[in-house]
């Protein structure tokens, strides 16, 4: 007898286009929330080797996809949040192809990291398979949820992504 394959139920907004202009607050989560990209002190972020990384690749989507604007960022030991506005509907990319860009590039240099400079190693995945997005609707949200990203790492004891492990 045949398993019936379950269909994943999608998170996204149905019937939105994303690739229309406009801004994102995007969440992406490190695979079992493995601490990978540095560590809190004093209520402070401090980006080790591959945190440092990970904001380079971030810098890099302007490069990469011209019609974008890369706003607030905060990388966390083991998740990263960030704002990217879509400029332009004409010829735009879908939000999420942006980010399958820069989970893509940031594993391959990841994978080199541990291969050649000892980073902690992760399982199967750096990241988590999907991704959280925010459609911001107006002038309002786009403060609070900035905030919300500056302030992160003040708010890291009490952040549900804060788990220890080994």
């Amino acid at each position: 007898m045949l398993k019936q394959l379950t269909s994943r139920r999608s998170i996204r907004l149905k019937g939105y286009d994303y690739s229309q202009s406009g801004l994102y607050f995007i969440t992406i989560c490190v695979q079992h929330k493995k601490h990978l990209f540095g560590k809190i002190e004093n209520h402070e972020m401090i980006l080790n080797d591959a945190g440092i990384m990970i904001k380079q690749w971030y810098q890099e989507l302007e490069c990469k996809f011209i019609n974008i604007a890369c706003q607030e960022m905060i990388i966390m030991p083991n998740h990263f949040h960030c704002i990217i506005e879509i400029k332009e509907d004409y010829n735009s990319i879908p939000i999420g192809s942006i980010v399958q860009w820069f989970k893509t590039m940031t594993t391959n240099d990841y994978i080199h990291g541990v291969k050649t400079k000892k980073w902690k190693a992760f399982d199967r995945r750096l990241w988590q398979r999907n991704y959280w997005e925010h459609i911001i609707r107006n002038e309002y949200e786009h403060e609070k949820i900035a905030k919300y990203i500056i302030d992160n790492p003040l708010c890291w004891a009490d952040d549900k992504l804060n788990v220890t492990l080994p």
